[in-house]
């Protein structure tokens, strides 16, 4: 029995009022989230808890176990919630709560709801707003070692999830002084998987194997850390994160071997949600080996669980793996219409990435034929860039690149009788576009850029005088060669 079960039998003590009885129960329901026993926790709530989202009873409380309460409660919900409206019900309870503490003065407690409240967005994909959360609370932590290294490891799950890795590193790695011996383990396991998923995207993208070696060492520090927790939760997720990394290296039958390590432990806690993340990590796997079937099967589950609840950017994530599915199956009506979605929740809910790699999906499964038409595939591509402008990840940029040229085939077939619709203007802004990415890339250089896009340096410099001189604030600023002292002989 631990610690959090033995202060519940306080609650036999005739002798507690009833804010302390309240009290007890946020505090032992605190500990057991941090532990991730989220149907415990709900138990030790007692007559407080109402359901997922639903406010308690505080009347009668001081203001601050009211705030107590409510702040577990809007947590519990956050991580309890399998339905639709249950983030915004967590959100409202978790606001209600911060307001309290800062009423009567209690700023940490305030800053720590806050960080709570991020959470709550990132879960829905509203990655800004998360964002925007976390920057208004950063300056009230700044005396509290524990609190900091918390809002740290939101900012990094955050960043992580909008694509932006080598802000995560530089984050992480200035930040690693907080999470030493002194902080908990429950802390130290975010901190290595959320490096660890940072240095993997980057080894790939920057073909540093060093970084994907790191990776691994990352990963096997968190699952340490995990178990010292006690967080089985964690556990799996650390599976899950490590079966993605292998899956994208190729090794197939070792990510299926950890997908079903981590299969089982959340087979074991009920865990729907986490186990649905699972199931599309070996959907992708399955993809990558041609088992498209096998997919399909595997990925059916997943939808029915993520369709219940706010967790809009997995749910997009997984319609885009179905896409492809579909795609592969020649389900070609029935792909379309699901990358198309993919990209509409995503994009409604601010989780741009999601959005333009649904969309990219789009292009690549079927930009190249005449299942959509060439200004739609022009279109999706604008979006795609413009959504994913912000994204530090290489693998998407090469994606851009590469689909670019689909939409430059596709245009180049495009009937001169379509409404509102003009080749020559089309053509002239996309060249705009993938000069200006290009030059912005090479970081100005005229001759990198010229590489990148299969020109010679001449060809370049000839449509930048010509075409687009708009373009000449991205390019450096041309350097005065120096004269040779030599002098070459006369004859």
């Amino acid at each position: 029995m631990n610690l959090a079960d033995e202060r519940l039998k306080e609650l036999d003590n005739p002798s507690l009022t009833a804010d302390e009885r309240a009290a007890l129960r946020a505090r032992v329901a605190a500990d057991l989230i941090h532990k991730g026993r989220y149907e415990t926790a709900r138990e030790a709530l007692g007559e407080l808890w109402r359901g997922v989202g639903e406010r308690p009873n505080v009347e009668g409380l001081t203001e601050k176990t009211a705030a107590e309460v409510l702040l577990q409660m809007g947590v519990l919900s956050g991580w309890l919630g399998r339905v639709k409206g249950a983030q915004d019900a967590a959100k409202d309870l978790i606001s209600e709560s911060a307001a309290l503490f800062e009423k009567i003065g209690e700023a940490k407690r305030a800053a720590a709801a806050r960080a709570d409240l991020a959470i709550c967005y990132w879960r829905e994909g509203a990655y800004a707003e998360a964002r925007a959360v976390l920057e208004s609370t950063a300056a009230l932590v700044e005396e509290n070692a524990e609190l900091k290294a918390k809002t740290v490891l939101c900012f990094a799950v955050v960043e992580s999830s909008a694509g932006r890795y080598s802000d995560v590193l530089r984050l992480l790695i200035e930040s690693a002084p907080l999470f030493g011996e002194g902080v908990s383990h429950r802390l130290r396991v975010i901190f290595h998987n959320e490096l660890a998923i940072a240095l993997s995207f980057l080894g790939r993208a920057e073909r540093r194997a060093d970084y994907t070696d790191r990776a691994i060492l990352e990963y096997t520090a968190a699952a340490y850390h995990a178990e010292q927790a006690g967080r089985e939760q964690y556990a799996a997720s650390i599976e899950n994160n490590l079966a993605f990394l292998l899956y994208k290296l190729g090794r197939y039958r070792d990510a299926h071997e950890h997908l079903d390590r981590a299969q089982a432990i959340l087979t074991r806690l009920k865990d729907t949600v986490t186990l649905a993340q699972v199931d599309e990590t070996r959907a992708r796997v399955l993809v990558a080996e041609r088992r498209y079937r096998d997919a399909d099967r595997t990925l059916a589950g997943t939808l029915k669980i993520l369709e219940q609840g706010d967790a809009s950017a997995l749910l997009a994530d997984a319609l885009t793996v179905q896409g492809v599915i579909w795609g592969r199956l020649w389900a070609f009506d029935a792909s379309i219409s699901t990358l198309r979605r993919a990209a509409e929740i995503a994009e409604a809910v601010g989780a741009k990435t999601s959005a333009g790699q649904a969309l990219l999906t789009l292009i690549e499964e079927h930009g190249a034929t005449r299942r959509l038409p060439p200004a739609e595939v022009y279109e999706a591509y604008q979006r795609a860039d413009r959504l994913l402008k912000d994204t530090q990840d290489a693998e998407d940029k090469e994606r851009l690149l590469a689909c670019a040229r689909v939409v430059m085939r596709r245009l180049s077939d495009t009937p001169f009788t379509e409404k509102n619709f003009s080749l020559f203007g089309a053509v002239h802004d996309f060249e705009a576009k993938l000069i200006g990415q290009a030059l912005d890339e090479s970081g100005g250089s005229v001759t990198r850029a010229a590489q990148l896009l299969g020109l010679t340096h001449q060809t370049l410099i000839s449509i930048l005088n010509t075409r687009h001189k708009a373009l000449a604030v991205k390019r450096k600023p041309k350097q005065k060669r120096l004269k040779s002292i030599i002098k070459t002989p006369k004859e």
